[in-house]
């Protein structure tokens, strides 16, 4: 891959007064042009000593990159529908690195050689949108296949579970919990989170533990709080609600997320969230909002005694023109303060750009931002709405 270094532009500092104690805004410090083509980012997702980071893109490939330098490592290709989710995190080698399609498939890739090692198929048409390895003895994958939850023994590669009637519409999420591996929760379209113990043989009747209504089609979920007892859950229609894993309870529901995050602050309102980050070690939760031209902020999220969405803490701006839809924390590399913990990495989205973001450590008050951006061309056909759980 040929890449060209240009500057684009002057790094341009503004502060407004109202903004001046939450955050600064830095402008676009320079470009790499690269021959991504048309297609665009869907997922950023990087190895635990961050020697290396995964791209899923729309032509159905994956990329891979260094995430220090932004140098091109190489590509996986074999699938051949729309890649849902990719990880590094499983049971095998530091170097593996997982993906799953629509073309039904998940499949095993040595991300040195960016050679294919394994592939398992879940069977004709049945599209796979998540998965997730855990299970008591840590070997267990399971998988959302349109709107059944399959389980593989990793160890065998065989099928060994098939959960059908506990969701009727796609899967769109599987999460082990971390802190208690048997236990499964699963989100879906149908707008409820599942909770399943995974011990024994696996079944509907036997093995569901409790059901939590959110009402509406889920997109994201993911673990917050002390021995990861709690649940955030972003909503299609970009709700936002906080449960507790135990007794199925809502702590939070604010189901006018966007409206709060937007009054709290100058820019553009908020169209959309695109995750959430939580951090252990502060035990704070943020929900990420960005608009349609590319800024992005993390806004605080308030979800014990008292409930509210704060003033972003950090704001990117200047990297995308469009849609941003992968945030990747670099929260472990040099140069982080505890007091932006997670707050800069890498970022990917429907403009075919990924934007390299640094702390400016010039400043002693907040977060400031700078931007180095992998570029590609805006893409001239849209898949589908952002707004599809897939």
């Amino acid at each position: 891959m040929s890449m060209e270094i240009e500057d684009v532009m002057e790094v341009e500092e503004e502060t407004s007064a109202t903004e001046s104690t939450l955050f600064k805004r830095h402008g676009l410090k320079n470009s790499i042009q690269t021959n991504f083509g048309d297609d665009y980012v869907f997922q950023i997702a990087a190895k635990d000593d961050w020697t290396s980071m995964a791209v899923s893109l729309s032509t159905n490939e994956v990329k891979l990159y260094s995430p220090a330098t932004g140098q091109y490592l190489g590509q996986c290709e074999g699938h051949s529908a729309t890649i849902n989710q990719i990880s590094f995190v499983g049971p095998s080698s530091p170097h593996v690195l997982y993906s799953c399609s629509s073309d039904s498939t998940i499949r095993v890739w040595d991300s040195r050689s960016c050679q294919q090692v394994t592939c398992i198929s879940a069977g004709p048409s049945n599209e796979i949108f998540c998965f997730s390895f855990g299970g008591s003895g840590a070997n267990l994958l399971a998988a959302g296949c349109k709107s059944q939850i399959s389980f593989w023994d990793w160890r065998t590669m065989k099928r060994s579970a098939c959960l059908e009637e506990s969701h009727m519409d796609d899967v769109t999420q599987v999460h082990f919990v971390p802190g208690n591996q048997s236990k499964l929760v699963s989100a879906s379209v149908d707008g409820l989170m599942c909770l399943f113990d995974t011990s024994g043989n696996i079944n509907d009747d036997d093995h569901l533990v409790s059901v939590f209504n959110v009402g509406t089609s889920i997109g994201k979920v993911g673990f917050i709080g002390e021995a990861d007892q709690k649940l955030w859950c972003l909503t299609h229609i970009e709700t936002l609600s906080v449960w507790d894993l135990n007794d199925t309870r809502t702590e939070a529901n604010f189901e006018d997320a966007r409206t709060l995050a937007s009054n709290s602050w100058t820019n553009d309102h908020v169209d959309y969230f695109v995750d959430c980050h939580y951090s252990a070690e502060v035990d704070h939760l943020w929900v990420i909002g960005g608009t349609d031209n590319g800024t992005f902020g993390y806004f605080p999220v308030n979800y014990g005694t008292t409930h509210g969405i704060e003033a972003a803490e950090a704001v990117f701006q200047g990297g995308h023109t469009g849609i941003v839809r992968s945030v990747l924390p670099m929260s472990g590399i040099p140069g982080r303060t505890s007091k932006n913990s997670g707050i800069f990495g890498w970022t990917g989205g429907e403009d075919g750009r990924l934007c390299c973001w640094l702390s400016d450590e010039s400043t002693d008050k907040n977060c400031s931002w700078i931007s180095n951006t992998l570029v590609a061309k805006s893409p001239t056909n849209r898949r589908k709405s952002r707004h599809s759980p897939y």
